[in-house]
């Protein structure tokens, strides 16, 4: 099974099977639409839910400093230790936006390489969404966020991890 998006073979293989519905695959010839990191400015915060196998996840988001917005994300174990985290880029890059990251374990060793990460170029906006290839954000009510990432089998069926929060400050 090969991932797609932020979570890599190992939370696949534990992660519930559901019908691809929240994701989107850009085309290899798609240009990114204008876009700047006021647009998705309702990500800054504190974010509590649910993630993989239902456990307790937490995703942060800072303001822009330089273009750039830093993100964190957390999921735990379901006994309350840390399953893996990621350090979360969300840069204006080429006129759009893209997400960049790194996944790091309970150990804090990185699973990409030295100069590794994974990239999400943004597919399209719309309010309160943001649909990067393979990667959503979108609201869920007044104080809700959905974060979908899709999965990519050695089968026929496309997959998504599903991370439901509810935001905290």
């Amino acid at each position: 099974m090969r991932i797609i998006g932020p979570i890599v073979l190992a939370l696949a293989i534990v992660a519930a099977p559901l019908h691809a519905q929240d994701t989107r695959i850009a085309p290899p010839d798609h240009v990114p639409p204008p876009a700047t990191l006021d647009q998705v400015d309702w990500l800054v915060g504190q974010w509590t839910g649910t993630g993989v196998e239902g456990a307790q996840a937490h995703e942060s988001w800072l303001g822009p400093s330089g273009g750039t917005m830093v993100g964190t994300f957390v999921q735990e174990t379901d006994d309350g230790g840390i399953m893996f985290t990621e350090h979360m880029y969300l840069v204006e890059q080429d006129g759009s936006l893209a997400i960049k990251l790194r996944h790091f374990g309970p150990d804090l060793v990185g699973w990409e390489d030295k100069e590794g990460m994974v990239t999400f170029r943004l597919i399209a906006l719309e309010d309160c969404a943001a649909y990067f290839s393979a990667l959503t954000y979108r609201c869920d009510g007044d104080d809700g966020m959905v974060v979908a990432v899709r999965t990519d089998s050695d089968g026929p069926d496309i997959e998504e991890l599903t991370f439901r929060f509810e935001r905290q400050d």
